[in-house]
């Protein structure tokens, strides 16, 4: 069975972009528009794995990834980072909320893959 990942992010683009990477890659996608569109797709979506952006409207990245960790069924689901923020305060307050890893945009399409075959492993 396909492992499935869902995809939180403002951008459109950036949503299709990873949405074509994890697809070819054999994953199934679902996608949220912000933080909040996010948690209201947990269920549906039963991720085994969330990529979310930092810098989003109604609710950031790392508000997503506080209130998803309050969540029994999430609280170990791996969530990775992907935003253009490489600052170290920024990178901390990611961790601390719960956040598995932070990939840093733009990003190759191979990289995302390895490191999600290694969180998933």
């Amino acid at each position: 069975m396909a492992k499935r990942v869902l995809i939180v992010d403002d951008s459109a683009s950036m949503r299709q972009l990873l949405s074509f990477t994890l697809e070819k890659a054999g994953f199934q996608v679902a996608q949220g528009v912000n933080g909040k569109d996010g948690l209201t797709k947990l269920d549906k979506a039963q991720p085994n794995l969330i990529i979310s952006d930092l810098n989003m409207p109604e609710m950031d990245g790392i508000e997503f990834i506080r209130q998803l960790r309050t969540l029994p069924p999430f609280r170990l689901t791996p969530v990775l980072m992907l935003t253009t923020e490489s600052d170290s305060s920024k990178k901390a307050q990611g961790k601390a909320a719960g956040a598995t890893g932070w990939i840093i945009k733009p990003f190759q399409p191979e990289q995302l893959l390895q490191v999600i075959a290694r969180v998933l492993a």
